[in-house]
């Protein structure tokens, strides 16, 4: 047997953006009997997060994970569970209560069971003191949102945790995140997303960001793929841990919409300008340097702007033409 056939794999927040298509893919790379889904919800019928092996699990009581753990000896956690952006503002106690609290009962269940766990991060980690263009791997990280905290905090903890105990964490900050496959989950670049969507449903969108508002973006295919990539690979290639940049292309609304009416050549957008989720992004970088990634664990995109579009539209077609958007 193969050391990747013998990973047994726990999914925490499974039902989110990064858990519907992560947790189908992790199944069909080690088998639908190594993989564990959960959540603090029950996914719906269909929903490919919550088929197979599932337990519902809220990530504040580390008594739950270790008793999820111990009952399918995982050996592997991906710790997805946490408040995004534009939701945490709204709420930032209730944001840090899970998503520090969640890490750090998932670090304490890695170090008493020998887990490794991978944890995203994020692009929210950085603030408008950091350098916008080109942003180096290590660099000033003052956020100024309550999400963006929370993923300094958490890095930090993960590193203390390798340190300390010896805990195999590893991390990615991810740039926005554009998928077909979930509905948007309250996050600051989730209009890149929903423009999809409404080019598809309605030929108009109206972004909550200004129109020359620049960040970097990946497509999920490649976010799912860089996780699994960055858990498999030998630990002593390895000089950083948490967090790597890393990312695929970087677009503004207005390209955005361009590329869109290549295709829906009648697609309209206006702007309504949301002040939480712009403030929130003009304090993010304008684009990062993932050469880190790149070298210690060879990551590369596979989507841009174009194939992404092409790909998204098809893909939200298909659904239509099943009377799946509704649903959405």
């Amino acid at each position: 047997m193969s050391t990747q056939n013998k990973r047994k794999v726990l999914v925490t927040g499974a039902l989110g953006q990064i858990g519907t298509e992560l947790t189908p893919a992790l199944r069909d790379r080690y088998g639908d009997g190594n993989v564990v889904s959960s959540d603090i919800r029950s996914g719906e019928a269909g929903d490919a997060s919550s088929e197979g092996l599932f337990e519902p699990l809220d990530v504040l009581s580390v008594e739950s994970m270790n008793s999820v753990i111990e009952k399918h000896g995982i050996n592997v956690i991906y710790h997805l569970a946490a408040v995004l952006s534009a939701v945490a503002e709204g709420n930032p106690q209730r944001a840090w209560e899970i998503n520090m609290g969640g890490l750090y009962n998932a670090l304490e269940a890695a170090r008493r069971n020998g887990c490794s766990l991978f944890v995203p991060s994020s692009i929210g980690a950085f603030g408008p003191t950091t350098p916008m263009d080109n942003t180096p791997q290590e660099t000033i990280m003052r956020p100024r949102s309550m999400y963006g905290v929370t993923k300094v905090s958490g890095e930090l903890l993960c590193d203390y945790y390798h340190m300390r105990y010896g805990v195999d964490a590893r991390g990615i900050r991810y740039p926005g995140i554009i998928s077909s496959g979930a509905p948007p989950g309250g996050g600051t670049t989730d209009y890149a997303v929903e423009i999809y969507y409404e080019a598809v449903r309605n030929k108009r969108y109206c972004c909550p960001l200004r129109e020359d508002t620049s960040l970097d973006m990946m497509y999920m295919p490649d976010a799912i793929r860089a996780a699994i990539d960055l858990m498999e690979v030998d630990p002593a290639r390895l000089k950083h841990r948490n967090a790597f940049n890393v990312t695929a292309m970087h677009f503004t609304p207005g390209e955005i919409a361009a590329e869109i009416r290549k295709h829906i050549p009648e697609f309209e957008m206006t702007y309504d300008i949301d002040p939480v989720r712009q403030e929130i992004a003009d304090s993010w970088p304008n684009s990062m340097d993932d050469s880190a990634a790149r070298d210690e664990w060879d990551w590369k995109p596979h989507y841009d702007l174009s194939s992404m579009t092409a790909d998204m539209l098809k893909n939200i077609k298909d659904k239509k033409g099943k009377g799946m958007l509704e649903k959405m």
